[in-house]
């Protein structure tokens, strides 16, 4: 009897490498017209985006991002007064808009944490924020596993974080470093140093390059992150925000001044206007360009792509590859009899 001769295993298919044939086209096809239709319906459905501010309180957050987004988005720095009582424990409070500009609708979210960092014991205090920021990816996988999903999962994830420094000119607290090193890992934290105009421009310039040898020291990573990088391009860009810009050191104000015959954002001092939007005053310009009109899609992006997945992955891994039983499912369950 003959052995049998088991037959050869086939090769795996290898894919082609991808070949230029640009110079081959014998004429227009319309495949650069997929920016614009990008851009047609993101009019149609504006798009999500999620802000957290922390710091501890008279820093003026609220201040900032009513600066950042020209409107009075946050709660008004303004409607605080010395008889409010600081929170006993840190708040979480998010307040959404939406703000239309050249057609293009966006669903703002901003998320306040009054209390943060105003205690006299704030050992562990960052905990509520890191609870929150893993509840929204929650809310976000529950809906992406389910049978019958959402055509459009609405978005409550957090894609950015601005974390306050307080202008010491020193050096940053214990609490500024456990903060931003328990949450860099679930969040794109932006570090800015708030009120920078009461600091001279050689305090401003040492302090920032302090800050960033500490966080460096400390093996913290804010965003833009080094290993997020996509290419060469990307990593000149970024190197020089790493190296230079960050931390931001900013000035906020709702208030408008006449300056040279122009009206400008600033804040009134008895040797003149500091102007929010000046370069050689404050680097607010350079924050708003990097959040919004560089950055901001990126910032969704590394949320979506990396936080998230790292948060996902992790979740059905504990479930042993299972996706989570929502809480509706457990209580339609403890119904039946």
């Amino acid at each position: 009897m003959s052995e049998l001769v088991p037959e050869p295993r086939p090769k795996p298919a290898v894919p082609m490498k991808p070949v230029n044939i640009n110079s081959n086209l014998l004429g227009y096809i319309g495949i650069d017209t997929i920016i614009e239709q990008m851009r047609k319906k993101t009019m149609k459905t504006g798009f999500d985006f999620n802000i957290m501010v922390v710091g501890q309180s008279g820093l003026g957050k609220s201040t900032l991002v009513n600066t950042l987004f020209k409107s009075q988005v946050s709660r008004k720095a303004s409607s605080w007064n010395r008889e409010e009582k600081i929170p006993k424990t840190v708040e979480i409070k998010a307040i959404g808009h939406v703000i239309e500009e050249g057609g293009v609708k966006m669903k703002l979210t901003v998320i306040d944490t009054p209390g943060f960092g105003d205690q006299i014991n704030n050992e562990n205090c960052w905990e509520p924020i890191e609870k929150y920021i893993n509840e929204q990816y929650e809310k976000f996988l529950k809906e992406e596993v389910n049978i019958a999903r959402k055509k459009r999962i609405p978005d409550t994830r957090v894609h950015c974080c601005l974390y306050f420094i307080s202008p010491t000119g020193h050096s940053l607290r214990p609490l500024d470093l456990e903060f931003m090193k328990h949450l860099s890992k679930v969040v794109n934290i932006v570090p800015v140093i708030a009120k920078a105009d009461t600091m001279t421009l050689e305090e401003k310039s040492e302090f920032k390059q302090r800050v960033r040898k500490e966080l460096e020291v400390n093996g913290i990573e804010f965003y833009p992150q080094k290993e997020f990088d996509e290419d060469l391009e990307d990593k000149t860009e970024n190197d020089k925000i790493r190296q230079e810009s960050m931390p931001f050191a900013v000035v906020g104000s709702d208030k408008e001044y006449q300056v040279d015959g122009k009206r400008v954002l600033g804040r009134k001092t008895p040797w003149g206007i500091i102007e929010v939007e000046n370069l050689n005053h404050c680097e607010f310009a350079l924050l708003r360009d990097f959040v919004i009109r560089t950055h901001l899609q990126d910032l969704k992006e590394v949320t979506h792509n990396i936080h998230y997945e790292t948060y996902r992955a992790k979740r059905l891994n504990d479930n042993g590859g299972l996706p989570p039983v929502s809480v509706d499912t457990e209580e339609s369950h403890d119904s039946n009899p």
